[in-house]
């Protein structure tokens, strides 16, 4: 690390100077700071060529030094692509340069560049394919030069997971007009969450220079930090992108391994602006990057950015960075401004005062050096574009370019906002936002920091009006202020590699060749030469390509408009999106009751529910012990997720008898019927029981995890059909349990006095409505529905989901007498089993049909339409392919797991779906599907196990368990 390139402190915002680093590149040692950057530790060791560009090879260093392009690309050990101005440096970090032949200093493949004429833009589409067969011959050649970086393979990725966050206004970006309508909305009330892309907050304060004395930036962050900080309504996420923007609000916001995934009531972009480069020969070399890139080496990193430089600029914000570079100890050999004169005299005195030369209506129009800016060619300006036929040479190693800035569009260009520019001001201007989507800053046209910070306060009062709250501040007025872009920053050369974008190594002549190929549209011109589709994303490249397309058409910039922005806004990661959801669940009344009990709780679609009850080490024992209890005595299992759905109206009947495969319309009140869904490809999607309470009144269940799609195909297809017909989802309304066992009749007749229990009064599929006396003397009032899912005598009892702990502990203590036992779903898909029911989604799958699952039963051959009917009679009338069938195995043999195979010789025939060891039955039993000649019972059945083992299972007719189905109907 070179001392004289290291500035002192108060310099170096983001550094630990008493942390010193070692790390590698290229091979070689170099020694950096905590808080560096990997482009800021190499620039403090003077070595300036990062990377070699993608087609041409051609030297490139730091450009913007806020991971705004390609040219800091750099391999890590285990990742490559990595964004060296953005990647923190780390001790002993083994970083290496790509794409180069040979060596970085000496690319071989930098010959490339001479042929460029030969690679004009699209080529790649016109060449390789002829003669017919010659893509053969070109692509292991294309494909060995193609691709940056290297894959590690044995990579083990880490942890990454996904969390929810709720707000009432989402604040995107923080600098001074982020902080200050945070501020704003969080004291007048509104919780606040601030996202910032970086490590710090302020944005531009923390870097920028705003006045002559260079005072106000740090002493306005200062203030605006203490404030923020420390305020209770205001989160901030620090290092957080936000990705995208979706419909009300939806954010998926990245920090680090995280996903968040955000919902705002309201929504403040405050994302700043891109800083734009000048197009001018060579304008890719070290040397030469953006002045904003200059500003961050001083302020964040205390890193001289060279030692003799010119400022090429289109606004008074190069003047200011002069001044920074001043103080820094830099040399100013001149200021090239492409205006005719600065809009503050006040600077250009500044400038003058300490012996810089300013050069107004003149440019740069060429960059000089090999690996390394050693001089420019700066000329007069004399029309749009033109420049005098001689000029002056400077000699300089550092040049700091600004054309002006182009406002960060992509998140409310996602949110449906339009672009517009204005080519006389050439200014921006965002509009058609949708409602609660607010744009401040420089993002909404605003530079200048008192119209910034005052446009910042009326997005924040806007917002807090639509959020009901009231600041007791006005909206404020908002002065005008001074163009900060250049209209014409595009200097072409005769010799070219004037490059407008420099991910992909488009130049001016690249560009305008695609208009004359036909490519009028900047959206066909940005397809057939590629411009914007590097890392930056046309961040730099967007606008001078929207001016050469306008101009090679004859239009103007807004008529041309610029690409489309679409998320996610910066890169990411597979294993971001693939991470460990952390998804909201819900509990049921009767939640506190199972956890007393000792209950193992488990997911059920979004439910909590008991698995079993007891200790994880006992599953085993704990649900034999509960399905034995159930099959003697009597149980208690808590049903509440289970689906409800109150369907009434003169066409309720009608709308049953058309969704599901039974017959519905002469169900007589107060029964029960199974109900099975198939969809309109004949594939069973779900199934409940159908309760008739009145005429023109049902009661339909569906599973826990399918009664959002049956709620959602019932309003899908009553919306096409328009039967007279009120469809509600009660689930969440109602609590639920299945009072089962030989001894449950008596348990129930302990508190129910108002319905006739008997096996006549009260028949198996019946259905009545009641109440229960609870412990505290008061009745609630239930349905009670007489099913046998278990195979045993059973009742299932709904009432309103305020009493689910008063009907719990009812029955509860109603049971004591007879032993009553609480069992989970772990031991009700055991009991199940011994039945042989079918659980939708474990024994079905997206291609299930009720013909292999042997539901020939529960179809209505007699009704002239169902959901679905005709594609079940179509493959009904098929040769079938698989059949689902009951299997055993001796106890204690190797006892297989869902999901593993079944074989058919060599070939997987299918795979099981269910298996449990049965005490009941002294067998290991098991649902699975298998070829149609291997269902006849009897046939043994071949299944690959853990380990590879091969068992040999028994095909039995279905059920398992009391086959004449005598119990259920005591």
């Amino acid at each position: 690390m070179s001392a004289d390139v290291r500035l002192p402190a108060p310099l170096g915002l983001l550094i630990d100077r008493n942390q010193p680093l070692s790390f590698d590149f290229e091979g070689r040692t170099y020694q950096g700071l905590a808080g560096d950057s990997i482009a800021s530790a190499l620039l403090a060791n003077r070595r300036w060529l990062l990377s070699r560009s993608f087609k041409y090879h051609r030297p490139r260093g730091p450009l913007s030094m806020a991971g705004q392009d390609a040219n800091t690309l750099v391999q890590l050990p285990d990742e490559p692509n990595v964004l060296a101005d953005l990647q923190p440096l780390a001790a002993d970090l083994q970083v290496s340069a790509q794409n180069y032949s040979g060596s970085l200093d000496r690319d071989r493949d930098a010959l490339l560049g001479h042929f460029s004429r030969f690679m004009p833009v699209g080529f790649y589409y016109r060449a390789f394919y002829k003669p017919k067969g010659m893509w053969k011959v070109w692509e292991p050649l294309v494909r060995k030069k193609a691709g940056l970086g290297v894959l590690n393979l044995a990579l083990q990725p880490q942890y990454h997971d996904k969390a929810f966050l709720f707000t009432d206004l989402a604040v995107i970006g923080a600098g001074p007009a982020g902080l200050s309508a945070a501020l704003t909305a969080a004291n007048a009330g509104a919780k606040v969450l601030l996202i910032e892309q970086h490590s710090y907050l302020g944005g531009a304060l923390a870097w920028a220079r705003f006045d002559v004395e260079g005072k106000r930036a740090g002493e306005l962050r200062s203030e605006l930090l203490a404030a923020v900080e420390g305020h209770a309504n205001i989160r901030v996420l620090r290092q957080a992108t936000c990705n995208a923007w979706f419909t009300d609000h939806y954010l998926p916001v990245i920090q680090g391994n995280r996903l968040y995934k955000v919902r705002a009531r309201q929504c403040i972009v405050a994302a700043g602006a891109f800083e734009q480069p000048v197009v001018f020969r060579n304008n890719d070399l070290p040397g030469v990057m953006l002045t904003s890139a200059a500003q961050r080496l001083i302020r964040l990193y205390a890193v001289k950015p060279g030692t003799r430089a010119v400022l090429l600029t289109g606004n008074d914000d190069g003047y200011l960075a002069a001044l920074d570079l001043l103080d820094a100890g830099v040399e100013v050999a001149a200021l090239v401004d492409l205006r005719e004169r600065a809009s503050d005299g006040s600077l250009v005195t500044a400038l003058q005062t300490r012996g810089v030369a300013c050069h107004v209506d003149s440019t740069v129009y060429e960059a000089l050096g090999d690996n390394h800016l050693s001089a420019v060619d700066v000329r007069r300006i004399t029309a749009q574009g033109e420049v005098a036929s001689s000029g002056l040479r400077i000699d300089c190693d550092l040049l700091c370019m600004s054309a002006g800035y182009m406002p960060a569009y992509q998140l409310p260009c996602q949110a449906g906002g339009k672009l517009a520019y204005d080519d006389a001001s050439a200014a921006f201007s965002l509009s058609g936002l949708p409602a609660g989507l607010q744009v401040v800053g420089s993002v909404n046209g605003r530079n200048a920091l008192d119209t910034l910070l005052a446009d910042a306060s009326n997005g924040a009062l806007r917002a807090l009006q639509a959020l009901g709250l009231e600041s007791g501040q006005p909206l404020r007025e908002l002065a005008g202020e001074a163009r900060v872009n250049f209209p014409w920053p595009i200097f072409p050369h005769p010799k070219g590699k004037e490059f407008v974008d420099f991910d992909e190594d488009l130049q001016v002549r690249d560009i305008v060749n695609a208009t004359r190929h036909g490519y009028r549209d900047v959206q066909l011109v940005k397809r057939f030469s590629t411009v914007g589709m590097g890392p930056s994303q046309g961040r730099h490249s967007a606008l001078p390509t929207a001016r050469l397309v306008a101009q090679a058409t004859g239009r103007s910039v807004s008529e041309t408009g610029v690409t489309t922005a679409r998320p996610p806004f910066c890169p990411e990661t597979l294993a971001q999106v693939a991470g460990r959801g952390f998804d909201p669940y819900r509990q049921t009344a009767m939640h506190a009751r199972h956890l007393e009990l000792g209950a193992k709780m488990m997911p059920a679609g979004i439910w909590q529910r008991p698995a079993y009850y007891g200790a994880p080490e006992q599953r085993e024992a704990c649900m034999q012990a509960e399905a034995r209890h159930v099959r003697e005595k009597v149980g208690l299992i808590d049903v509440s997720t289970l689906g409800g759905l109150d369907v009434r109206g003169p066409d309720a009947a009608e709308l049953l008898n058309r969704l599901y495969t039974f017959a519905f319309a002469k169900q007589p009140v107060g029964r029960s019927r199974y109900a099975l869904m198939t969809n309109e490809q004949g594939v069973v999607i779900d199934d409940g029981v159908c309760a008739r309470l009145k005429e023109q009144h049902f009661y339909v269940s569906a599973t826990t995890s399918g009664v959002d799609r049956v709620y959602q195909q019932m309003l899908k297809w009553n919306a096409q059909w328009r039967l007279n017909v009120d469809i509600t989802n009660v689930s969440a309304a109602l609590a639920a349990v299945n009072l089962a066992g030989p001894e449950s009749r008596q348990v129930l007749a302990r508190l129910c006095h108002d319905v006739d229990l008997s096996a006549e009064g009260f028949p198996y599929l019946a259905v009545r409505q009641g109440s229960l006396l609870t412990l505290c003397g008061t009745r609630i009032p239930v349905r009670l529905l007489r099913v046998g899912f278990v195979g045993e005598l059973g009742y299932e009892i709904h009432a309103p989901a305020r009493y689910g702990e008063a009907l719990w502990d009812a029955l509860m203590e109603a049971g004591k007498a007879h032993d009553i036992r609480p069992f989970g779903v772990e031991t009700q898909r055991l009991l199940r089993l011994e039945k042989g029911h079918v659980i939708i989604g474990q024994d079905t799958d997206g291609m299930t049909s009720p013909a292999e699952i042997d539901m020939h039963w529960a179809i209505a051959r007699s009704k002239p339409f169902f959901v679905g009917k005709r594609a079940v009679e179509i493959l009904e009338a098929q040769a079938p392919i698989r059949k689902l069938v009951g299997f055993t195995l001796p106890r204690g043999s190797s006892q297989p797991l869902e999901g593993h195979l079944v074989l058919k010789g060599a070939d997987i025939s299918g795979n099981v779906t269910s298996c449990e060891y049965s005490q009941t039955l002294g067998q290991i039993i098991g649902l699975a599907y298998c070829a149609p000649e291997q269902a006849t019972p009897g046939q043994l059945l071949p299944i690959r196990v853990e380990g590879g083992e091969m068992v040999q299972a028994t095909v039995v007719q279905l059920p398992f368990y009391d086959p004449e189905n005598q119990r259920q109907e005591l």
